[in-house]
């Protein structure tokens, strides 16, 4: 920063804010994430009830407490009139407006507390109990759709669309609902950054500068605890900027040249230039849409509170490792040699083997060519980035270039975990130069950096066969010969083998078999065995069954044990991939490949990911380490059926088994061609 620069930071760092916004933002995102589990509040019968509760009796009952208190503790909001309450403080003008023209004031959360929270919550009950006999506190799925409720017309209701209102808050989750959102280091930065967007705001006001101003997504989350303090945010931005700042989040279109993405370049441009930092930040960034659910309704099977989970009998161990995102950007270069002339660009890489990013990528420098080049990666948080300054001369050959290295340096990643650093560096390096360049001031180069705090990250399992790969498969093979799983660093975990045992008497053809695992030991071991119905992993309580017909939400397989696994085809929730019309055809190869891991529970009603099996590669990536040896045994049984009977008989053949109940004839992989056969009829007949 130059030094007018760091005196419009502190200037910024000065602004007054009369809430604790480190917690308030806790609170929110705790708030959020059971509201996502809750998910018949987000539209329909259950919303419109809400929305009734919260004028009729929520709004009045707010009111009468704040002019006189029924008690001393603080009331406790219902769940659902929360919500509505939440999204209709997020337009901060348009609440101050309604309040009061119903109320004549402000109505204000002070001697308040949240439902997650629970204090007084006996007194409120009470309270309410009295002045509505006919509204219950709580409010469940069940009572808010039931038909026989009409919901009376409300005297004093606000005609903001608080519909569209709370739809918005599940997009708004998804986008700041990242570990590292809710930790304390990364929450004081974003404070630290909205104070820096709100003093942006007030000296665009000053120089008569007409900005839609727009928030990444750590300003906006602390911007929205700010709100959901009405009385202290007025109060607060009318001193800031002299007037009430809305909040519009109604604007989503992304598409260039639209209002949110010129206002996000000039916001950019605006605060980059008043401050001399960048406004990008690593995991504030928007991470694309939400991807879609696998499921509508919340599964209710065996939805009870997780168990602590099992440690596959230490059959598979493997190092825990971390990962953390990092943004980066050339934004500057001097002492460049007399004699250059050329391009310039910048490849970074890491000083160490990184399992995760192994690569050298490159950048250009902003002061050389004017446009913003910024690189997001995932790397362990370990070592250095190393940085390769280049000139690049155009060559007398058609089409080549000669490049020149100029200097180097590198920048240790130690730095940012430490609990002094503010995750964000910007500054001058000076580069140690070539042996054949000759300068008389080192030559400087402007780095960026953003990291965000490390989280664990997911354990990477590699399935081969022991032999060479025949040339035209598209399947990795699982065949009588052994399948090795491997690790990351190309350790060998165990060899699998897929075993049939001996007919029993009675039976026309083996329905009996085995996976044997055989560890590095030559130690051998049974790890699952069919026989009957279902696939059983030994020495666990885990089991395998193929859907039956009741399967509501399109689920190939399901494992049941200590938690629910289910089995989707495709790519789905965190490992749903983005579609592209150049490249359909691919797209839907790749995705016939794929199977992804869905485990429910009372935390997750509507399903988490916690693991994407890839059957073309034999890769089995997994984000928790109970269900490593789970994982690659499914992968294996999977890939053994699909290299048996094709992936289309597996997938037709399931569809069949839904409808016809047949799962005890699947598993073994026969029969599937036969299901294939009596679909290949029906359709024929149908003609």
């Amino acid at each position: 920063m130059e030094k007018e620069q760091e005196l419009e930071w502190k200037e910024a760092q000065n602004t007054a804010i009369n809430v604790d916004l480190v917690s308030a933002a806790k609170t929110q995102l705790k708030f959020l994430a059971a509201v996502d589990k809750t998910r018949w509040l987000y539209e329909g019968p259950g919303l419109d009830r809400a929305i009734y509760r919260y004028n009729a009796c929520w709004l009045p009952l707010l009111a009468k407490h704040a002019e006189s208190p029924f008690f001393k503790g603080p009331l406790v909001v219902p769940f659902d009139c929360e919500l509505v309450w939440h999204c209709h403080r997020l337009n901060p003008v348009r609440y101050k407006s309604d309040c009061e023209e119903f109320y004549g004031r402000i109505l204000d959360n002070q001697n308040v507390v949240s439902s997650m929270e629970g204090t007084s919550r006996m007194a409120t009950e009470e309270i309410w109990k009295t002045l509505y006999p006919e509204e219950p506190f709580d409010l469940d799925s069940a009572s808010a759709i039931e038909d026989n409720i009409v919901p009376k017309a409300v005297e004093k209701c606000t005609t903001y669309d608080l519909i569209s209102a709370v739809q918005r808050q599940s997009p708004f989750l998804y986008q700041v609902s990242r570990p590292h959102m809710n930790d304390d280091r990364y929450i004081e930065g974003a404070v630290a950054r909205y104070k820096a967007f709100l003093h942006l705001i007030k000296r665009n006001k000053e120089r008569s500068i007409d900005s839609f101003s727009v928030p990444t997504y750590d300003i906006d989350l602390i911007w929205h605890s700010h709100q959901l303090h009405p009385m202290s945010y007025c109060k607060d931005l009318i001193e800031i900027i002299g007037d009430v700042l809305n909040h519009d989040d109604t604007v989503s279109d992304r598409t260039k040249g639209q209002k949110l993405d010129t206002g996000f370049t000039l916001t950019t441009k605006l605060f980059e230039e008043l401050y001399g930092c960048r406004y990008w930040r690593a995991g504030g960034m928007f991470r694309g849409t939400a991807p879609s659910p696998v499921r509508t309704t919340p599964y209710s099977g065996n939805a009870v509170k997780k168990p602590p989970t099992c440690n596959n009998g230490q059959i598979v161990n493997l190092p825990k490792m971390k990962v953390l995102e990092v943004m980066l950007e050339f934004v500057g270069v001097r002492n460049l040699p007399e004699e250059h002339k050329g391009s310039i660009l910048v490849y970074f890489s890491k000083s160490q083997p990184d399992h995760i990013f192994d690569v050298k990528r490159s950048l250009t420098v902003f002061s050389e060519t004017g446009e913003k080049n910024v690189a997001s990666f995932q790397c362990e948080p370990t070592g250095h980035l190393l940085f390769e300054l280049t000139s690049s001369l155009p060559s007398s050959l058609p089409r080549t270039k000669s490049s020149k290295t100029l200097g180097t340096a590198s920048l240790s990643l130690d730095d940012f975990l430490s609990p002094e650093s503010i995750l964000t560096v910007e500054k001058w390096l000076d580069l140690v130069p070539s042996s054949n360049v000759t300068v008389s001031k080192p030559i400087g180069l402007r780095v960026a950096i953003s990291v965000t705090l490390p989280t664990p990250a997911p354990y990477v399992l590699h399935m081969t066969r022991s032999s060479a790969f025949p040339k035209l498969s598209w399947l990795f093979p699982l065949t009588k010969t052994r399948t090795c799983v491997t690790d990351e660093a190309g350790n060998l975990v165990m060899s699998l083998e897929m075993r049939d045992l001996k007919k029993a008497k009675g039976e026309k053809e083996c329905t009996r078999r085995e996976v044997v695992g055989i560890m590095e030991s030559g130690e051998t071991r049974i790890l699952a065995a069919f026989a009957e119905s279902e696939w059983s992993i030994v020495n666990s309580p885990w089991s395998l069954q193929f859907p039956c017909r009741n399967n509501d939400d399109g689920h190939l397989l399901e494992l049941t044990g200590p938690q629910t696994v289910r089995l989707f085809p495709g790519g789905k929730l965190d490992y749903e991939t983005r579609r592209c019309g150049k490249h359909k055809h691919e797209h839907e190869q790749l995705e016939r490949c794929l199977f992804t891991a869905v485990e429910f529970s009372a935390e997750d009603p509507y399903g988490r990911a916690v693991a994407l099996l890839d059957l073309k590669s034999g890769t089995v990536k997994v984000k928790e380490e109970w269900f490593l040896l789970p994982g690659f045994i499914i992968t294996f049984i999977l890939g053994d059926i699909v290299k048996k009977e094709g992936y289309d008989s597996l997938i037709v053949g399931i569809k069949c088994l839904k409808e016809k109940d047949l799962s005890n004839e699947v598993g073994t992989g026969t029969n599937l061609a036969l299901a294939q056969k009596e679909v290949d009829l029906n359709v024929e007949a149908a003609k």
